[in-house]
């Protein structure tokens, strides 16, 4: 998996190539090393390689060592991740944009990349009240009791509080920048990324030296909804990066929380909006959202004997008929689905609600499905 590392890396490195367009490039080809080889004609074949992305392809490729690349590349970053390690987060390799590169800092549990150890993302506006700040150290103090790690953004309001309490209640907890991991962004966390230094992870897409850009904190939150198996939304205007990440979960298939708030209360519009779009209410009783959360299984919990039934449904779409193949007789976490169809989360989503239906298909709570 040496040489697919390096063609990760090399095709990142070409203008015009995002993590949606890489790939959908690795799914055709098989390999990324392959399609570094491929001519125009072949990659025009790709969905999304249009007429200029083919001649910055054509132009740049033939300028780039894979090999040398990642030997130089690794000097200056030597910790990350690429889809072909076996390292590389299971969940967030299921989403339909990864990270070519994924770097880390810190403290790295091999149970959370596996999908074995729950994280669950805690988001919110960076000016909460002190009604926020208390529900957020009060759940993210409850999680950390319980085994979840709390994925955040380190930025200011609730993403440092709920890092700051999970810490201090001996938790695990994991940020995600928009800079490059040596950077700190904003500089008043200077301590509080040290602790999590210490304490849990820091990753980021981006490479060492990376300044903070406008740019890169909405994409990066599709990161810390990739990671997680639930987010939560503590407070929320109606136009926040907390939103986006909510946007996220939900293409992801993930679950969404929100703290209610006054319907007067600014910082409480979004998630009123969350809501009311069908997302769960976390109540007073947290043992109710611990509950929930504990719900969702392991990605490790399907057994051998539950393997795949060739169940065959001659009238079913073929999507429909690879997602409704996969399962046996027990209910399947979402997660499994996904990565056993090797399909979009989004088109395993739609195709679940089409055979629910149906009536072929029931969902169960903590996004699992089991076949009628």
């Amino acid at each position: 998996m040496a040489e697919e590392r390096a063609y990760w890396l090399a095709w990142s490195q070409i203008s015009g190539i995002g993590p949606v367009l890489l790939r959908r490039l690795q799914q055709h080809f098989g390999t990324l090393a392959i399609a570094w080889k491929a001519t125009a004609a072949e990659l025009a074949q790709v969905e999304g390689f249009g007429f200029q992305t083919l001649e910055k392809v054509v132009k740049q490729r033939s300028r780039l060592h894979p090999e040398q690349l990642l030997l130089k590349h690794e000097q200056e970053n030597p910790h990350f991740w690429t889809p072909a390690d076996a390292d590389y987060p299971r969940l967030l390799l299921e989403t339909p944009s990864p990270p070519p590169s994924l770097y880390y800092r810190g403290e790295v549990e091999l149970q959370e990349n596996l999908g074995n150890k729950p994280l669950v993302g805690i988001v919110g506006t960076r000016q909460p009240s002190d009604y926020g700040i208390r529900w957020t150290r009060q759940i993210s103090t409850a999680l950390a009791k319980n085994g979840f790690t709390v994925v955040s953004g380190m930025a200011e309001g609730i993403d440092t509080e709920s890092h700051i309490a999970t810490m201090k209640a001996g938790g695990r907890t994991i940020a995600v920048l928009g800079t490059g991991v040596d950077v700190i962004y904003p500089p008043k966390n200077r301590d509080l990324y040290k602790q999590i230094l210490s304490a849990g992870l820091v990753v980021s897409e981006y490479p060492a030296k990376t300044p903070p850009d406008r740019s890169h904190f909405p994409r990066r939150n599709r990161i810390i909804a990739g990671l997680s198996r639930a987010i939560l939304v503590i407070e929320a205007p109606l136009k926040s990066g907390a939103l986006i990440t909510a946007t996220y979960a939900n293409d992801f298939g993930r679950d969404v929380y929100a703290l209610p708030g006054r319907v007067d209360d600014h910082p409480s519009q979004g998630c009123l909006k969350l809501i009311s779009q069908g997302a769960s209410i976390i109540l007073k009783e947290l043992d109710e959202l611990l509950k929930m959360l504990g719900a969702i299984p392991k990605l490790d919990v399907v057994a051998e004997s539950s393997a795949p039934q060739q169940l065959t449904l001659p009238d079913l779409p073929p999507e429909l008929q690879q997602v409704i193949s996969t399962f046996g007789v027990d209910a399947l976490p979402f997660d499994f689905i996904v990565q056993k169809t090797g399909l979009a989360a989004g088109s395993v989503s739609s195709a679940l609600l089409q055979l629910e239906l149906m009536g072929l298909v029931s969902q169960l709570p903590g996004m699992r499905y089991q076949k009628i």
